[in-house]
């Protein structure tokens, strides 16, 4: 399963990087495969692994902010492995493909 996830404090102000990139170290210290952009993380595995890190990644944030808003959506496809990869290598397949016309 992939999810993408995002985890902000809120009632902290405007600058809340150092709190996400908590959540982040978290993420990143799991040794599940993920990937961070501007709005979320995105990490692979089985269904309890990866929420036991969405979770810790939570607990993190809350640690130093007393509310914490979490988004999260989740591609459950039991068997696929390195989807996080390939989903996107398939898209950049299929625009690469429209180049060529």
């Amino acid at each position: 399963m992939i999810v993408a996830f995002s985890v902000s404090p809120l009632g902290v102000g405007e600058d809340v990087g150092e709190y996400v990139a908590d959540a982040v170290r978290v993420v990143r210290e799991s040794g599940l495969p993920n990937r961070t952009d501007a709005m979320f993380t995105s990490i692979e595995g089985e269904w309890d692994e990866v929420m036991d890190v969405v979770k810790r990644a939570v607990a993190a944030v809350e640690a130093r902010a007393g509310r914490v808003s979490l988004v999260l959506k989740a591609d459950i496809r039991p068997g696929v492995t390195d989807g996080l990869t390939s989903k996107v290598e398939t898209v950049e397949r299929h625009l690469a493909a429209g180049r060529e016309d």
